[in-house]
């Protein structure tokens, strides 16, 4: 049957963006038998394809049984618990835990790589011939207390970041169940007799092939590298926009039974950042120009609610190398304030809280250690940031008191911390094996200050979105009824990781939400509402 005659084009299911969330939707809503058509404003890939690939999975996932790992599900739940807060229901998160291994196995069968190989050291982000790894805080004080800890990063298996690997298995399965449209932007969803009934775009896809391949390149430059240099991305996008304005033209597409928002979230979008989380505009964004918050207000602007906009994640990892954990890491008063060993999302939580300075303080029996370490224990985007904090010239002095001097740090306040921290290993829960006493001069003060920095930046990435109905990733309206046919998946919606953050976690709720929102929205696919 043709589409109606004030439609383009029509589907059971339409999902808006083409990254890990909206991938798994689709999937899952063509599996059960309805006729998809996804939408991507770019060429798809989104945010997970620039990834690391890490989807953090356990309770006895078959890559853990196969590394000789043994984890359940109660523990992998006890200790995000503590992760996780309110941020859903303690039967979600439950249910989310129970899923894990099936959604392990799942990814597989789409043919998404694992491998069962573990890292034997404390790390952001293993190198190459390891593929497991403890990828939050699970051995961090105070949650190895209640929690039993398990390598539960599951980074897909390929060379340097595998994120490209995640979204190609992905991509295929979609180009092999669903219709794609690409370089086309949702600008409105369309609300008929109560209900999401469509959305309105602008397409490229009669554009000439030259302003498409244009496009294109401009934007994969914003991507990468620009995503290290945000000012470039900035100016790329505006181009990127301008081939918009001239070249699109209007596309309607009607949705029988729902549309799933998969657009990411909101940290290229100033304005957002400006309004919701100020003291993050200092970051560096970690996104892709499409995580402009355009799925989140076509929400809004639908009649759904948005929280938890005020949740971010800055980054700040000390590892790789692994020796730097015996590091001391300290503010301006020169006291400690947090566990070291921490997972840099929680050492960057703090550090902003703080007031956003910080220093590293090491001896040098520690970084000649980092220095050795580096080779086998980086990739070489970690590496070339382990040489610049550790070769370069950085704060020194021969005294304790001298190198807080230079740095500017309460040298009174270091003193007694440095004193502590030799004679009481359980100073922050810190694990006594991490503890090395700062004892052989010089001592260096490594600036891991909040920032935007080329050398050291320090990522942020947004968590909050629009709110859901845990059971069926349903858009919640003001009133806190669901809204018929408009569902929210990954960053587009309040999930597992809107409260913190841990490495895999937003692409395990990406796998998780975009499949449970794919579900819902294909129920009673034979019941045309046209």
């Amino acid at each position: 049957m043709g589409a109606p005659p004030d439609w383009d084009e029509q589907a059971d299911v339409v999902v808006v963006g083409l990254g890990a969330a909206g991938a798994c939707a689709a999937v899952e809503a063509a599996r059960a038998g309805a006729d998809v058509l996804v939408l991507d404003r770019f060429t798809g890939g989104g945010a997970t394809a620039l990834s690391g690939g890490v989807v953090y999975a356990g309770g006895g996932t078959a890559v853990q049984r196969a590394a000789g790992v043994t984890d359940t599900v109660e523990a992998m739940y006890d200790y995000l618990l503590q992760e996780v807060g309110d941020a859903v229901s303690p039967a979600t998160l439950h249910r989310f835990c129970a899923s894990s291994p099936e959604m392990i196995d799942w990814l597989a069968g789409l043919g998404v790589p694992f491998d069962p190989s573990p890292c034997p050291f404390k790390t952001s982000y293993p190198p190459n011939a390891f593929y497991l790894y403890h990828s939050g805080s699970e051995n961090a004080w105070p949650y190895r207390s209640t929690a039993t800890p398990a390598p539960r990063g599951h980074r897909v298996h390929a060379p340097g970041t595998s994120g490209h690997a995640l979204f190609q298995a992905l991509a295929k399965a979609v180009a092999d169940t669903c219709r794609v449209r690409q370089r086309t932007s949702a600008v409105r969803l369309v609300v008929e007799a109560g209900r999401v009934a469509g959305v309105e775009c602008r397409t490229l896809a009669e554009a000439p092939a030259r302003v498409r391949r244009r496009f294109d390149r401009l934007h994969r430059v914003a991507d990468k590298p620009g995503l290290y240099v945000p000012a470039l991305a900035r100016r790329l996008a505006r181009q990127v926009s301008a081939i918009e304005a001239r070249w699109s033209r209007p596309y309607r597409v009607a949705a029988r039974h729902g549309v799933v928002l998969a657009t990411g979230g909101f940290v290229n979008n100033r304005e957002m950042m400006r309004a919701h989380a100020p003291a993050y505009r200092g970051g560096l964004p970690l996104g892709t120009q499409g995580d402009d918050g355009s799925g989140i207000r076509l929400g809004v602007a639908a009649g759904g609610r948005a929280e938890r906009l005020g949740a971010v994640s800055a980054w700040r990892f000390l590892t790789p190398p692994s020796a730097l954990l015996g590091g001391v890491l300290v503010g301006q008063d020169g006291r400690r304030f947090v566990d070291e060993s921490s997972y840099g999302a929680a050492i960057g939580a703090r550090l902003v809280a703080g007031g956003g300075r910080a220093w590293l303080l090491v001896d040098e029996r520690i970084r000649t250690a980092a220095l050795g370490q580096l080779p086998r224990e980086t990739l070489l985007f970690q590496r070339l940031q382990g040489e610049y904090l550790l070769r370069r010239p950085r704060l020194r002095g021969a005294t304790i008191e001298q190198v807080a001097r230079r740095a500017g740090i309460d040298p009174g306040g270091l003193a007694e911390t440095v004193r502590a921290y030799g004679e009481d290993p359980d100073a922050f829960g810190k694990h006594s094996d991490l503890v090395t006493p700062l004892t052989r001069p010089p001592f260096t003060a490594i600036d891991v200050s909040y920032g935007p920095r080329l050398g050291y930046p320090c990522p942020v990435l947004t968590l909050g979105g629009l709110a859901v109905d845990e059971c069926t990733g349903q858009v919640l309206g003001l009133d806190g009824d669901p809204i018929a046919g408009l569902y929210a998946a990954g960053r587009a919606a309040v999930g597992i990781c809107s409260n913190s953050y841990v490495s895999g976690l937003s692409l395990a709720d990406c796998v998780f939400s975009g499949r449970r929102a794919g579900r819902a929205a294909a129920v009673d696919i034979n019941e045309n509402v046209f």
